[in-house]
Order: structure tokens, then sequence, then C-alpha cells
């Protein structure tokens, strides 16, 4: 018998439950081959996990407190944090640093290169190290420099050191927890103490320090510094003081003869200087001054000038608007052991004079070369240093009785006491530069109607144009002295491009920024200052640099 042939359709049917079966196998064998993957992947996560550690809880804020932070929180009001503007860098020098380059401890003013590497004052950087060759930069804009300062009086004066103002243009003080920028006026400054008074008119009464009796101090006391290293305001170090006395004897004569300080091993950098060192009750006993250091930062070795000098400087600039101290013209000696040459003498204490300068109080009275001074006005003269402390404290035309031990003979002398100021007029580093210490007059006020204090001389040019990207901007004819924009560092022929990014492109425009200004307010001019002819370039005169050199000048509008 004949049998069709068997169609494809009919095959592929009669094999459809073979190919269920092989599909259902496949599946099974898929999630068999999951479940151990599954299972080995949980195990591996069980083996790097950590099952038996219990979650962290951080605590509620709980405020631990000592003594230390009671007198952080005591003092942060009355520390303050100063930046001071100097004249530009002279066109023909090139300014130098301290070890370490900028940044390193500066000299007074912030000019350096010229103090002792052991010992260096506490500026920070004035510059960015990348200076063009000095013999053809020119100049640029005002250099800056920090130091620290604290409040001794609820109105506004304020202490601090001599050589963190010094030379300033401008002085600007900052209050913690305040963003205002004071602008400060210089009242007074006794070189040789190195303290310099300044005063701000701030709105509302100030928190003044504490001071101590720094006679008291003791080594072994807690001694803690606060104040601005390297622009970090309100930083607070601690230490022990160290030593007491220091004197010039100690000191390789950086210190001059008045200077006594406490020595102390907490930290003190560039910036404390000016700052207050404190006892472990917050109270004043010194102004951190200077360092002794190698490696041109702290080193555990720092020197504050006792307050009770502190307080007697402030006390004289205040009141007559300089320093008077007492000295009778002599010269003491200079011998590497003088309590050796006391005890050969058959002495313990006193001051041996080397010479009496002619024409002055001590050899009008009679002191020659040879005597030594026992005792003045009955006080006890212990050595040199004492001599010169005792006197600096005298009434200024009065006299004092000298007892003297001359050739083993007692005898008393009448000596008139002179100002040593007056007397040595002509020696800058007593005088101050050859100048008095006088009371410097306060600026008027500015009015609400802000004036910068420039001349214009019209807007760019189309060759000045290829100097500013942005194509506009208006050129300085003439800076008015005195006033906002000098104080700012503004120039002649500087290009102001733009006032707190409003563009400016004619006079309206600078008036429109002016009219929206008032006291308190702060300002950033962006300039471009173009260079001399010849500036920045080398050999055959071809460019090394940009034309121009670009500025923020900022600065915040007086009260």
């Amino acid at each position: 018998m004949w049998v069709a042939p068997m169609t494809l359709l009919e095959k592929l049917r009669q094999q459809r439950p073979s190919s269920a079966f092989l599909i259902l196998c496949t599946l099974a064998v898929g999630i068999l081959i999951g479940t151990v993957l599954n299972s080995e992947w949980g195990a591996i996560n069980a083996q790097t996990g950590a099952s038996d550690a219990t979650p962290l809880t951080v605590p509620p804020v709980a405020n631990i407190g000592n003594e230390f932070t009671q007198l952080a929180k005591k003092l942060e009001e009355s520390v303050v944090a100063i930046r001071v503007e100097l004249p530009p860098a002279p066109a023909n020098s090139q300014l130098q640093f301290g070890p370490g380059g900028p940044g390193g401890p500066g000299a007074p003013g912030g000019q350096g290169g010229d103090i002792p590497e052991m010992f260096r004052r506490f500026l920070p950087d004035q510059g960015d190290g990348d200076q063009p060759n000095p013999l053809e930069a020119p100049q640029g804009p005002p250099r800056q420099a920090s130091g620290t300062g604290f409040i001794v009086d609820k109105n506004g004066y304020i202490m601090t050191n001599n050589h963190v103002v010094e030379n300033a243009t401008k002085i600007t003080v900052t209050l913690t927890n305040d963003s205002t920028e004071y602008r400060a006026r210089l009242l007074g400054t006794d070189c040789e103490s190195d303290i310099a008074i300044i005063k701000i008119e701030a709105r509302k009464p100030l928190k003044p320090v504490t001071i101590a009796n720094s006679d008291s101090v003791q080594v072994g006391d807690w001694a803690v510094a606060i104040g601005s290293p390297f622009g970090l305001a309100s930083s607070v170090t601690a230490g022990i003081v160290s030593a007491i006395g220091r004197g010039p004897d100690q000191l390789q004569g950086e210190s001059k003869p008045f200077q006594s300080f406490i020595q102390t091993d907490a930290a003190i950098n560039p910036g404390n200087s000016g700052g207050p060192l404190l006892n472990i009750r917050g109270e004043v006993i010194g102004v951190n001054t200077m360092i002794e250091t190698r490696s041109g930062g702290s080193d555990g070795i720092g020197f504050a000038l006792p307050m009770n000098m502190g307080a007697r400087v402030y006390n004289d600039i205040i009141r007559e608007g300089r320093v008077s101290r007492g000295s009778i013209g002599v010269s003491l000696s200079n011998a590497d052991r003088p309590e050796l040459v006391l005890k050969a003498f058959g002495l313990d204490h006193g001051a041996l004079i080397e010479a009496a300068t002619e024409g002055l109080p001590a050899q009008a009275a009679g002191i020659r070369a040879g005597d030594i001074v026992l005792t003045i006005n009955g006080k006890r003269v212990k050595d040199n240093q004492d001599l010169i402390g005792i006197v600096a404290e005298l009434p200024v035309g009065r006299p004092a009785t000298f007892n003297i031990d001359r050739d083993r003979k007692l005898i008393d002398l009448k000596v008139t006491i002179q100002n040593r100021l007056d007397m040595y007029k002509d020696r800058e580093e007593i005088a101050c530069n050859g100048k008095p210490v006088e009371v410097t007059q306060a600026k008027p006020k500015a009015t609400g109607d802000v004036r910068f204090g420039f001349r214009v001389r019209g807007p760019i040019t189309a060759q000045e144009k290829e100097l500013v990207p942005s194509g506009h901007g208006i050129v300085i004819a003439s800076v008015e002295p005195d006033t906002f924009a000098a104080e700012l560092g503004l120039a002649d022929n500087d290009i102001v491009e733009s006032i707190n990014r409003i563009p400016v492109n004619s006079v309206d425009d600078i008036n429109k920024v002016r009219a929206t200004l008032k006291p308190g307010d702060a300002v950033a001019f962006h300039i471009y200052r173009p260079r001399p002819m010849g500036a920045g370039r080398g050999k055959g005169r071809q460019p090394t640099g940009p034309a121009v050199a670009v500025y923020y000048l900022t600065g915040t509008v007086p009260e």
C-alpha cells in the first residue's frame, strides 16, 4: 500500500513535545546555575562585610571647655588683624626677603634683607617673588603686609609693633566677627621699644584687653599667643614662659637698650607681630615682637616686649604725642663679663661708666670714666641695663642723686636728667628716622557722596583697545593725593576696565557706579596698567611678557 510522504509541518508537530522538554531542561539548568552563583556571591559578601560590627552614633554637641577655651573666647573680640599698604618698590631696586623667600619673616615695614638671619620680625610676603629685571621694572601697585594688634581702649585705640605700620601709606584693621574694614590712623610710634599706637573709628564701643603687671611674670608660667600668622586671623598657640629679661647682651645686639624681652615657646610666626602674649587668666603680659629662627618660621623661641613698657609708651603717646625718656649722656662698659669686673673691685652690683660725653648732663655733673654707679635716688643699680632703665624713668629736667664708687671711695653727685629724644635727635634709630614722634592729625571723614578722587583723560584709544581684551575702559589722567583713589593705589595712565564688574567707558558710567555706593561698601577696580617702553624686555628689546599688568585694586568706602 502506498503511503503519502509526511509533510514538514507534521514532523514538527510530532517533535513538539521533545522540544518543550528540551526548553524545560534548559531553564532548569539556568536556574540551578543562577542559584549556585547567587549563593557563592552571598558567601563572598558575608566574608567581606562586618556583620558583628556596631554602627557608630555621633553624640549630641557638648562643650568640653578648659582654661584655654575660655581665654580664647574672652580675647576674640579684642585682638585685631592689621593690613598695611607700603609704597611701591623703587624701579631701580629689588625686594629682598628673609630665608625662605616670599612668605618668610620680613624686616621693618616689610623691607627685608638687612636683619640678621637669627632674628626676623613677623611680616609676611610683600610680593609675588617673580619680579622682572630690577633695573627695568616699573613701579607696580602698593605692596602689602600684615600683622596683629590688640584693643587697649573701648574708643578704638590699638597697640601694635612699630615695624608693622612703619612706612605704611594705609593701615586697615579688621575685627573678629566683623567684615568691616576700618581705616586706622597712626597716633604715635616709639622706635626704641618697637611700639605703635593706632586708632579706628568704630560704630560701637570696643572690648579692650585686660593688662597684667609684667613684673610678676615667672619662668614656667603658661603663655598664650593670639594673632594672625600667615594671615590666619584669630590663631591661638600656647606654651610657657621660657625666660625673662632677655636683653641686648643675650640677643646679639638685635634688641635695643630699653627692650628686655619675655621669652616663650608658644608658637609665633610671621603675622603674629604686634599681637598679645597672655597669661593663663587672659591678661596681656607682653607684645609679641620678634623670633629667633634658623628655619624662617617658629623654632619655639619667641620674644615679647613686657606690657609694663607697652603701657608706659601708650600713656606717653596719648598724653604728649611722643615718648619721653631720661638720659644723662654716658657710655657704659662693654666688658664680656661685667659681673667679674665688679667682683674684682669687691662689688656685687653697679654700672661701670666707660665715658661721659662732653657737654651733656653726666659730664657737667662731674661723672667721669671709671666711675661705678651704685644707686640712683637710693635705688640699687644692678648692672648696666638696670641703669639705663632707671634713668629712662626719671623726670626730665629734674636732678637725681647718683651714688658712685670712685677708686673705692663713695661720693654723691647731682645729675640733671635730660630728654633722650632731644639729646639724640640726630640719631635715626632713636628719633624714628630723624623725626620726633608726634600725633598724626586725623583726616576728615568722607561724606556719603563718595568721590573717587581722580580725573580721566577719556575712553581708551584704538591702540589701547589692543591691550584690553574687552575693548572698553577709561584712562586716568591724574590721581589727587590723599583721596580714596590714592588709597586704593590707582595711578596716572591706568585703564579702568570695570568697577565692581560693571563696565565703564565714560565719566557718566563712573558716576552711575559711584552713585550706588555708600560708606562701608566694598569696591573693586579692574585695571590695566601699561608697562613703560622697554620694561620687561631682554636683549634686542624683544617682549618677554605682556605689555600691561592687570590688577584688581580693592578697598572699602571710608566712613
